[in-house]
């Protein structure tokens, strides 16, 4: 390139580079190429190339079943540390899991069934170490709230249950397949904000719910906003019963004063883990003793005993609400997959160790399609519970069998026990593990970090507490969406300048002390060029130039001869912007001016080349960085200098083209 003049050398650069075109590929290759990096970013197979067949037979298995790795060099040190987890774990997942059911509508038993089969699965498919599997809070009030809106569960319990399990069973096999399709990508788009006010916005509602239970009404309403939570509770303010009330809340205060002292010294986190169990072993004494249940003290009754049932012959394939379980499932399978990895990823980050997002999908899959057929409801890796078997000093995954192991002791032989709980306790352990959820703290640091994160984070908290969970979600993830949409349609454009004394040329935005360069216009494109942003790239580009020659206009300036487009961000580019390219060069002679690349990417200038658009560009303003194609322009302004300053009706006759080009 610069083949129609000599360019001099200097001391800060050399004779210009040429900008290398890429050999063509195959188009299997290139095809070939872009899967992997879509499918495989991690490269899952590279650990069987060059290997037996027998031992790529045992690295197959030991992908799939991952407790068939770690297992040979487990010890008894680990051993002694997962048995400590587990047991501590099962304490906490024996009330929780009984409160969730509650909270989804469903019989008490299934929390405790859900956290026997689910776990198993998990500790032989899971790649976390940390991860306790049970039950949330969240999705089992999307079970409730959404299965709720089209079968009443006191009206037609049956129904209710099966169609649970088939909601599961959906669950199961969406995350399965999005794991087995290498789809994770998809939960991507569930952002951080997203979470943070979704997550924060349905654990409002589910405290809210628990009003029921603390003030002992019998009727409430099936709706989960703010609103009509609120009419229901004050609408019967004749009904509330005080011996509920005072109960709930000085079990409450009891578990937020056992979180307070395990968050204020870590050592003592078995407090705050060993509250829920030891809320519902003094409520269930309290209430025995005091016959509290005569006097408005509602409790949760006869636990069946035994283990899970066999339902797989219950899942209502047959159904006419089927298109709804499949729906419940698919929402709530996404929210248990954004939480369960986000979680896993958490606490691996803390022992610096990697998790497959891929295979953690497929082992929730896994785990709830096994679940849906043996009694259980949804069930991911919920924070609280595995905080708690984080801070345990779990090893491995073992910690989820003890724990499975423990509850199912708890249904073979301890399910009695539990028949003078309260419920008002299950509603005080519910509002104190939701209130975590409620992160407030975040929240204001997405405002001073990103405005607009922080609005997406509120519209999720809004639409939750005041519309639904379902609408909450679908506004989330709209704005997620958006954002997307709005980065790649209106990317980031900005003018460069030159670093005293260097070949370096930076924003000057972001820069105080770079210098324009007379004559010459940097503008840097940060994102692709696409259909979808081509449109408003041009005109942005014209604008650019407008205001650059206003500027010099109003300052005496010389007139401005070059555009530069430094596209070292441009990572790819489709037709619609080759052809936008094509229109700015000629927007850009029209007006006098001459347009020059710096910097084109491999896939930029392969497909410029295709196109012939070099050709229309010409080689010789094709440049490989910002410094040489400037000290080229400075090179043709320099050889003729001798032109003359156009004249004042030069300069009309140009700003009027300029106008008309606009128009």
């Amino acid at each position: 390139m610069g083949t129609e003049y000599e360019y001099p050398k200097s001391k800060f650069n050399q004779q210009p580079h040429k900008v290398a075109i890429p050999p063509p590929q195959p188009f299997i290759k290139s095809l070939k190429n872009t899967v992997k990096e879509t499918f495989f970013p991690d490269d899952p197979l590279r650990q069987f190339k060059n290997q037996p067949p027998s031992r790529k037979f045992v690295l197959g298995v030991q992908y799939v079943f991952p407790i068939f790795d770690w297992a040979s060099s487990y010890n008894l040190s680990f051993f002694k540390s997962d048995i400590i987890a587990g047991i501590t774990i099962a304490s906490l997942a024996i009330p929780q899991g009984i409160s969730y059911a509650k909270l989804a509508n469903l019989p008490p038993i299934l929390g405790l069934y859900s956290s026997f089969i689910p776990p198993l699965v998990y500790a032989m498919m899971g790649s976390s170490k940390d991860l306790a599997v049970g039950t949330v809070a969240v999705a089992s009030l999307l079970i409730g709230s959404m299965l709720g809106a089209v079968v009443n569960a006191n009206e037609n319990p049956k129904l209710y249950l099966h169609l649970a399990f088939t909601a599961t069973f959906f669950a199961g096999v969406f995350q399965a397949s999005l794991g087995f399709l290498r789809l994770g990508f998809i939960v991507d788009f569930l952002s951080h904000a997203t979470i943070v006010g979704f997550m924060g916005g349905a654990a409002t509602v589910v405290c809210l719910q628990q009003l029921k239970g603390i003030l002992g009404l019998e009727h409430f309403t099936h709706a989960t906003d703010i609103i009509s939570v609120l009419r229901s509770v004050f609408s019967q303010t004749h009904q509330w019963k005080w011996e509920s009330a005072v109960l709930g809340i000085v079990f409450l205060f009891y578990l937020l004063f056992a979180r307070y002292v395990s968050v204020k010294r870590p050592k003592l986190f078995w407090i705050s883990a060993m509250a829920p169990l030891t809320s519902v072993i003094l409520g269930s004494i309290l209430v025995y003793l005091t016959h509290a249940e005569k006097h408005g003290v509602q409790v949760i009754g006869e636990l069946k005993k035994g283990l899970n049932p066999i339902t797989i012959a219950d899942l209502s394939f047959g159904s006419q609400y089927l298109s709804s379980a499949i729906k419940v499932g698919i929402v709530t399978g996404v929210i248990a997959l954004a939480e369960g990895i986000a979680v896993g990823r958490s606490f691996a980050m803390f022992k610096n160790y990697n998790i497959d997002g891929n295979k953690e999908m497929i082992a929730f899959g896994m785990m709830n399609i096994a679940g849906s057929c043996t009694s259980c409801y949804l069930t991911t890796g919920p924070f609280s519970r595995s905080a708690v078997n984080f801070n345990a000093g779990c090893k491995t995954a073992v910690s989820n069998i003890v724990m499975a192991v423990a509850v199912m002791f708890t249904l073979l032989f301890l399910t009695p026990l539990f028949h003078y709980t309260p419920l008002v306790v299950l509603s005080s352990i519910i509002i104190s593990a939701m209130l975590g959820l409620i992160n407030y703290e975040e929240a204001i640091h997405l405002w001073s970090l990103d405005k607009f994160d922080f609005v997406v984070c509120m519209s999720a908290y809004f639409g939750v507490v005041f519309a639904s969970v379902e609408i909450g979600l679908v506004i989330a993830v709209a704005l997620s969406l958006l954002r997307v949409l709005l980065f790649v349609s209106r990317p980031r454009t900005s003018t460069l300048g030159n670093i005293p004394d260097s070949t370096i040329y930076r924003s000057m935005d972001q820069y105080q002390n770079v210098k324009t360069v007379p004559g010459i216009l940097i503008l840097q494109i940060d994102a692709p060029i696409y259909f979808a942003n081509s449109s408003y790239l041009r005109e942005r580009i014209s604008r650019w130039v407008d205001e650059e020659e206003d500027r010099l206009k109003s300052s005496g300036e010389n007139s401005l001869q070059y555009v530069i487009l430094a596209l070292s961000a441009v990572g790819n580019i489709d037709t619609s912007g080759i052809t936008m390219l094509g229109e700015v060069k000629k927007v850009m002679e029209r007006r006098g001016l001459k347009l020059v690349l710096a910097n084109p990417g491999g896939e930029v200038i392969k497909k410029m080349n295709k196109a012939k658009l070099i050709d229309v560009i010409g080689q010789e303003w094709i440049y490989l960085t910002v410094g040489e194609a400037v000290g080229a322009c400075n090179f043709m302004l320099r050889t003729y200098k001798n032109v003359e300053k156009p004249t004042s009706i030069e300069l009309a006759s140009k700003k009027e083209t300029r106008n008309d080009n606009n128009v």
